[in-house]
């Protein structure tokens, strides 16, 4: 499975993003897409994820600023982030996983500053 993420970049403190992960190869139909983020000096962390049949699942601190959806016929999950803060900057990273296979995508940075 090859992961390709998009839409980075540098905004302002409230300001929004948009970031899209398209999947290509071995999709099952059972999966999970995700985006993770790490940030300088930190781990990798679970930023929000979404499973083939909807259930979300997201972390306490983005939670009502961010949604994550995804579209199974284009094999694509976005992830709209608002109200962004400083301390969302970081690499985000998408994920896919299966029953037995976890791949993950190259990383788009995210800069939150004024």
């Amino acid at each position: 499975v090859q992961l390709q993420a998009s839409g980075g970049g540098l905004v302002q403190p409230g300001g929004s993003l948009r970031l899209s992960c398209a999947a290509s190869g071995r999709i099952l139909s059972s999966n999970a897409l995700g985006w993770y983020r790490q940030a300088p000096g930190k781990q990798r962390e679970l930023v929000a994820a979404i499973t083939s049949d909807g259930n979300t699942n997201y972390a306490i601190p983005v939670k009502g600023r961010f949604t994550i959806s995804r579209d199974n016929a284009k094999n694509t999950v976005y992830l709209q982030m608002n109200s962004l803060k400083p301390e969302d900057t970081a690499v985000y990273y998408c994920r896919y996983s299966d029953y037995a296979r976890v791949y993950w995508g190259q990383g788009t940075e995210v800069t939150v500053s004024s």
